[in-house]
């Protein structure tokens, strides 16, 4: 049988530690959004992005309010007058103040893009959320609604739609709608077949949860950085077709002011008054550029994989 060997206790002494020295948390306890912004605000080239944008819809909110003219006053006898004190953008052919039809036309795209991106938002949130969930017959049917869908080219469907129903702010929103939720819904069902079977989701179902508080509690928030991202992604692209159709002439007309109607305008006077074309160009490649760099910084600060 081993000796038993005893230790004297006068051998061991208490170790005191450093308040300094103690474990302590390194990063403080943020949320999502919190850390993603912080995050966002190390990418400098998103702030600027994020900085021009919000001057640029602050500017069609309120710059109209700064002229003394509407968009759609005319005044014959100052028509094609250069950029000056009086008319900040000069005037147009029917001596209409561009300051105030920029600011408008500016106002009325983010309007139809903003718009058409909270519809693709909901319409295509639900119907991916819906198609992973369930899967199986359901998923499959839903799968060949979006096939089909995609295989129409949607300036087709656009100008169809715009030939058949008046011109009009919601009338582009509708047409840009039909299909342009199809690419939020692919995405969201990809996230959701990857969270569906986690041990999260396995626990609200042995507690009872319904499929709807599933998708709106556990799955949608988990998978918010994919729509915020494609979101952001969707606004520049409704501009430009707003403005493509605008440009072409089954958009918005006169007397309203879109991007797109200032351009053609602009485009059809070029040589002799280019300061036409140069203000509303401007405006539509800032908004489009600055969308597109805030969304890749929104990818980075969003995503978990980023995270040091």
């Amino acid at each position: 049988m081993a000796q038993k060997i005893e230790i004297p206790r006068e051998l061991f002494t208490k170790a005191v530690v450093d308040k300094d020295e103690r474990e302590h948390i390194a990063r403080p306890n943020l949320t999502a959004f919190q850390d993603g912004w912080l995050r966002l605000k190390k990418n400098k080239a998103a702030v600027v992005s994020l900085v021009i944008l919000v001057v640029i819809i602050l500017l069609a909110v309120f710059g109209p309010m700064f002229s003394k003219y509407t968009f759609y006053d005319t005044d014959y006898q100052h028509t094609y007058n250069g950029p000056s004190a009086a008319h900040l953008f000069g005037t147009d052919q029917f001596g209409r103040d561009q300051w105030a039809r920029i600011w408008q036309g500016t106002r009325i795209s983010l309007l139809i893009a903003v718009a058409a991106a909270f519809i693709d938002l909901f319409i295509g949130v639900t119907f991916g959320a819906v198609s992973a969930l369930f899967g199986g017959r359901v998923d499959a049917v839903m799968q060949r609604i979006i096939e089909i869908l995609v295989g129409i080219p949607q300036l087709i469907i656009v100008i169809l739609l715009m030939m058949i129903m008046p011109a009009g702010i919601w009338t582009i929103v509708l047409a840009l709608s039909i299909t342009g939720w199809v690419n939020m819904a692919r995405l969201v069902r990809a996230q959701i077949l990857k969270l569906k079977n986690q041990e999260f989701v396995l626990a609200a179902r042995v507690l009872g949860t319904g499929n709807r508080e599933i998708i709106t509690k556990h799955l949608i928030p988990n998978t918010v950085g994919v729509i915020v991202i494609n979101a952001m992604f969707t606004i520049p692209s409704a501009i430009f077709t707003e403005a493509f159709l605008s440009f072409i002439g089954i958009g918005l007309a006169e007397p309203q002011a879109s991007l797109g109607v200032l351009i053609n305008n602009g485009y059809q006077v070029l040589q002799n008054f280019p300061f036409l074309l140069i203000f509303p160009a401007v405006i539509i490649v800032l908004i489009m550029v600055c969308f597109s760099i805030l969304g890749d910084g929104l990818r980075d600060a969003l995503d978990p994989r980023m995270r040091q």
